[in-house]
């Protein structure tokens, strides 16, 4: 058994299976916020590797096929922005309008409510790239002076908290329109909040997959500015 554990096949056989498992209690209740599929295969993969004493690195060494692939999914995020191009375009003004409030808003928040707290610099650096994708923000965090892994972490966990909650927020609003539905959750949730998108409207995955991209190259240039200011 301790053979099989160490083959680079078992761990990405075990990570594809709790997945799976997972994403199918999430279909049978109808996408429940509480039903992730990241929030379920999680804790039971982390379980699985402390029952068989597994370390970090062997797993990761073991997944890495599936981290190359997280490349190619996001380049084809591109394809249902092209498929929406010329609403893009016509909605150019509203939509730069919207992704400048919203990665102001993400950085001043998180970075403003840990300063009430009296977080130390480090802190503050690793949270306020909080709202881009995990590469962004561990680069970004890294040239701030924060830690990078934690950065990791933040933005995971903001991932998920936000593909949970933007769906009932939404519908509690009464905001119907998708293209703004789809930018919002993109610039607040990045990639976990675009596979929730596309799994409530197309269009709403278009605008995420737009507003994912956007906010992480707005987002790097702001705290890459402030960063050669402070």
């Amino acid at each position: 058994m301790n053979a099989l554990m160490t083959t680079p096949l078992f761990w990405l056989a075990v990570t594809l299976v709790v997945f799976e498992g997972a994403d199918q209690l999430s279909r049978r209740s109808e996408r429940h916020p509480l039903c992730h599929p990241v929030l379920l295969a999680t804790p039971v993969l982390i379980g699985l590797l402390l029952i068989t004493r597994t370390g970090y690195a062997t797993y990761r060494s073991a997944t890495e096929a599936l981290s190359f692939l997280l490349g190619p999914a996001v380049v084809g995020l591109a394809v249902p922005v092209w498929a929406q191009r010329a609403l893009i375009r016509r909605l150019a003004v509203p939509i730069s309008l919207a992704l400048a409030a919203g990665a102001t808003t993400a950085v001043v928040s998180a970075v403003g409510v840990l300063t009430l707290f009296g977080a130390p610099r480090e802190i503050l650096a690793s949270i306020a790239p909080r709202a881009t994708t995990t590469p962004v923000a561990m680069a970004v965090a890294q040239q701030l002076g924060g830690v990078p892994a934690l950065a990791a972490v933040i933005v995971l966990i903001a991932g998920v908290i936000g593909a949970m909650t933007a769906t009932p927020l939404f519908n509690a609003l009464k905001i119907r329109d998708f293209r703004a539905r789809g930018l919002a959750i993109g610039v607040s949730a990045h990639g976990f909040g675009a596979a929730r998108a596309f799994q409530v409207d197309a269009t709403a995955g278009a605008f995420a997959s737009l507003g994912m991209a956007l906010n992480a190259v707005a987002t790097a240039t702001l705290l890459s500015v402030l960063a050669l200011l402070l």
